[in-house]
Formats: structure tokens, C-alpha cells, sequence
């Protein structure tokens, strides 16, 4: 369960943490991007206006000293980033316009001297390419025949400057964003866990016979818990009153049907009573004896309340048993001119069954003998034990089982009046709960049908035979 719980924490931290992801991402890139673009624009704009210093200075005079001294009085031309390419003198026939560069350049030049006369020529500003960055050429009109370009060198550094600020900051904003998501997520998690874990482990007490155990729908310990999972733990609650009433409706009913039983059998005592002495009278009346108990012991075992029921000793003697039952069919298979043998019940061979569920077993089994087989039809039965498993062969020499397989179906009996179809079906199940099985096949020695029981003996993993408490005792019929 806490493996469970860990696991559904995850989940939802690993969707938060994706869905959050998504989300920065989605927004903080395309700012990121905004902040360098920005940076970049910037760069240049101070650039523009580093080069616009310059316009009033060479409007009044293209002086070599005087532009210097304006040059030097920039930042720019402080920090040797910025050149002035003066035009040439005019020639006195010159034509108005025709006056670009071409004359000295005061300052740390970089843009090549092609790119400086497209600048002047065409009477605009562009930016070139140079070692460690960009130039930006700023043309200025000196006269009305003569143009002069202000060159201004904008580094890689100016470019991006701030920018990985801006991206580190973004960066924790994503981080703090996840972080948030994450405790928001595990908090929200741990309620829905708690709601879950209460669920599966009132169905695991449910499941263990504790019929009392309900899951909170209100009140503090159901607060937080998601809509669906409080449907849940209702629907819980509902199955839990249904189960609970089942089951006492199924006692109440078992309880009457047995105690209706009690006016047959009050008869039938009566009947063997006035049989005089004889094997067949005795048996027949310890039958008798012998019904009444277990009838008893129904109605007992179904009035009485689980969580009541006294602790029992899991485990008996298969050898015992089976050589008491056998012995109690030995009378009828001898009034019926039945041969019949028993080996391998001489040892002792412990079992984690009940007593009284193991007798009513081989009884369904040498019952089906006599039931599906003529009279006067051998059979045998055998007990092989070894130390982890306990084999019970029943065989006879009948015609064996047309289909095997239809007559290990619940209900599936086909035994003529009285056959409920059931016996094998219950041989099967208490199998099963020791870790055994059952088969059907045919008997090797008398030809006809095989039935092959098997009990593991210490179904537990090797632990000896140990008490338990009987919640419910299903009774054990014959086919």
C-alpha cells in the first residue's frame, strides 16, 4: 500500500512538474528572445544618437581640430568606438549633391571604405559587419554639395549585454514556478492518497472478515478527498450493508432449511430404532446419529455471530479419516456384493483440512461410486503421502466418465433424482485451498473411473499445522 501511495504521489508530481514545464516554457522563450532583441535594438539606438551628436558640429564646420575635439567629447569617441569620414573640399565647378566621402577620416575607422561611400552617396544609414561586431554609418549633410558619414562601432558585447541576466532570472522564475507546482501537487497528492489508502484498506479488512469496517464520507478525515473517490468510498459503504445483510439473510436461511430437516430425521430415528439387531441396523442408526449432529451443528454454526466463533485446530489425519469412512461404507458395499480394497491408510498423514469437511468429502466420493455404478461393482481406494502433499485415488471398475470435464462443472450433475451436481465441485474447492488440485481418469488396476484427489499438506510454505479462527463453515454434500 505504501508502494501504492508512492506511486500515485509520483504521478501527480511528475504531471505537475511536465504540465508547469510546458507552461514556463511556453512563455519565458519567447520572452527570452523578446529581452535579447530588445538588448540588440538598444545597442543600436544609442549608436544613433552617439552618431546624431555629431550632426550640429559638422553642420558649422568640417574643421579637422574642431571635429576632434567634438569627436572626443562622445563616449563613444572617448572609448576610440566612433570615426568621422570628412568629404572632400568642394571643386569649384562641382555639381550640387555629388560631394560624398572621400576626404579625411578623424578617429578609429573599421567599416570598409566601399561601404562608407555607399553611405554618403545614397543619403542613408545602414550597419556593416566588421571584426568584433557591427558599424553603424550615419550619413550627415554638410553642405548642399557635400555629405560626411559618422561611423559608430557597436560591439558583440553590446549586443547581448543583460541578456544572460535576463535568461538566468527567467530561468529561476521556471524553477520557482516547477517548485511551487511540485509542493501545490504533492500537497493535493498526499490527500488523495490518504482518501485511497483508506479505501483499500477497508476493502483489505473487508476482504479479511471484518464486516463492521466503513470508509469516512464526511467530516474531517473525508475533507479534501476528490469527488469521485467519496463516490467510491459510498459505493464501498452500500456493498459493505448489502454484503452484511447477505450474509445473515444466507445463516437465517441455511438455519431454517436444516432445522425443517429435523421432522424427516425424527422419523427416520424412529424407523431405525424398530429395526431389531444386526451390522445393518447399528450402521444404519449411527447414520441416523450421525446426520442429526451435523444438522445440528449447521443450525449452531449458522446462528451463532463470525466474530463469535470459537478458534478450531486446522489439520487431521487423512489416514484416519479415510479409514473411518470407508469402514462406515464397507456395511452398505457388503449388502450390495461390492469388492472392495483399501491401501496406503496405515500411516499417519497430516493435512490442513477440518476434520468434519475432509469426512464429508471422501464421503461424496465413495458416494458417487455407489451412486453411478451398479450394484456389485468393485472399487478401490488409496492413500499415497509424501512430506510436502497428501493423493487420495477412488477408483471403480464402472464405466468411467463420459466427459471428465462437464463433470467437474458446478451443477453439471447428471446422477438421476436427488443429484445436485455439486459433490465435485466442493472436492475441487477444498483442494484448492490447501494448494491442490482434483482430476478425473480412469482407473489403471479396475478399469473404470479414476478420481485423483490431491491436498498439499503444509500449504503455507512449510509452517507446521496451526488454530485459526472458523469465521463460516460451509456444509459439505454429496452428489
Amino acid at each position: 500500500m505504501r508502494r501504492f501511495g508512492r506511486s500515485l504521489r509520483w504521478a501527480l508530481i511528475k504531471a505537475a512538474v511536465a504540465g508547469t514545464t510546458m507552461v514556463a516554457l511556453a512563455f519565458l522563450i519567447p520572452l527570452g528572445l523578446m529581452v535579447q532583441q530588445t538588448a540588440r535594438d538598444h545597442a543600436f539606438t544609442a549608436a544613433e544618437r552617439q552618431a546624431a551628436a555629431l550632426g550640429p558640429a559638422l553642420a558649422i564646420t568640417t574643421d579637422q581640430i574642431a571635429i576632434d575635439r567634438a569627436l572626443a567629447s562622445t563616449d563613444a569617441g572617448g572609448q576610440g568606438r566612433m570615426a568621422v569620414h570628412l568629404p572632400a573640399p568642394a571643386a569649384p565647378d562641382a555639381l550640387p549633391g555629388a560631394g560624398g566621402p572621400g576626404g579625411p577620416t578623424i578617429g578609429e575607422a573599421r567599416a570598409a571604405a566601399g561601404d562608407v561611400s555607399t553611405a554618403g552617396g545614397q543619403g542613408r544609414s545602414f550597419t556593416v559587419a566588421v571584426p568584433g561586431g557591427y558599424a553603424l554609418l550615419q550619413p550627415v549633410a554638410v553642405d548642399t554639395g557635400r555629405t560626411a558619414v559618422v561611423e559608430v562601432f557597436v560591439a558583440n558585447g553590446d549586443l547581448t549585454r543583460g541578456v544572460s541576466t535576463a535568461w538566468l532570472v527567467l530561468s529561476g522564475v521556471a524553477l520557482g514556478l516547477v517548485a511551487i507546482s511540485v509542493l501545490v501537487a504533492d500537497r493535493m497528492g498526499g490527500r488523495i492518497v490518504a482518501s485511497a489508502r483508506r479505501l483499500a484498506s477497508a476493502a483489505r479488512s473487508l476482504g479479511a472478515g471484518n464486516l463492521a469496517v466503513r470508509v469516512p464520507v464526511d467530516g474531517k478525515q473525508a475533507a479534501g478527498s476528490p469527488e469521485e473517490l467519496r463516490e467510491a468510498a459510498h459505493a464501498f459503504n452500500t456493498m459493505a450493508d448489502r454484503v452484511v445483510q447477505l450474509l445473515a439473510a444466507e445463516r437465517e436461511l441455511a438455519a431454517d432449511l436444516s432445522h425443517r430437516l429435523r421432522t424427516p430425521l425424527t422419523v427416520l430415528r424412529l424407523n431405525a430404532a424398530s429395526l431389531g439387531e444386526g451390522d445393518a441396523a447399528d450402521a444404519t442408526r449411527h447414520a441416523v446419529s450421525q446426520l442429526e449432529r451435523e444438522v445440528d451443528q449447521i443450525i449452531r454454526s449458522a446462528r451463532r455471530d463470525p466474530e463469535d466463533a470459537p478458534a478450531v485446530a486446522v489439520g487431521c489425519d487423512i489416514a484416519e479419516v479415510v479409514r473411518e469412512r470407508v469402514g462406515f461404507w464397507s456395511a452398505l458395499a457388503e449388502d450390495e456384493g461390492r469388492r472392495w480394497q483399501l491401501a496406503g491408510a496405515d500411516r499417519a498423514a497430516p493435512v490442513p483440512v477440518q476434520r468434519a469437511d475432509l469426512a464429508a468429502v471422501v464421503d461424496a466420493l465413495l458416494g458417487n461410486v455407489f451412486r453411478h455404478t451398479a450394484v456389485g461393482t468393485a472399487f478401490s481406494v488409496d492413500v499415497l503421502a509424501t512430506e510436502t502433499s497428501v493423493i487420495v485415488l477412488v477408483g471403480d471398475a464402472g464405466p468411467g466418465f463420459s466427459d471428465p470435464a462437464a463433470a467437474l462443472k458446478r451443477g453439471e450433475g447428471h446422477g438421476g433424482e436427488g443429484s445436485t451436481g455439486l459433490g465435485l465441485d466442493i472436492v475441487r474447492k477444498l483442494a484448492e485451498s490447501t494448494g491442490g488440485d482434483l482430476a478425473l481418469g480412469r482407473s489403471a488396476v479396475l478399469g473404470g473411473a479414476e478420481i485423483r484427489l490431491r491436498l498439499e499438506a503444509r500449504p503455507d510454505g512449510g509452517a507446521p499445522l496451526r488454530a485459526r479462527r472458523r469465521r463460516s463453515r460451509g456444509a459439505l454434500f454429496q452428489n
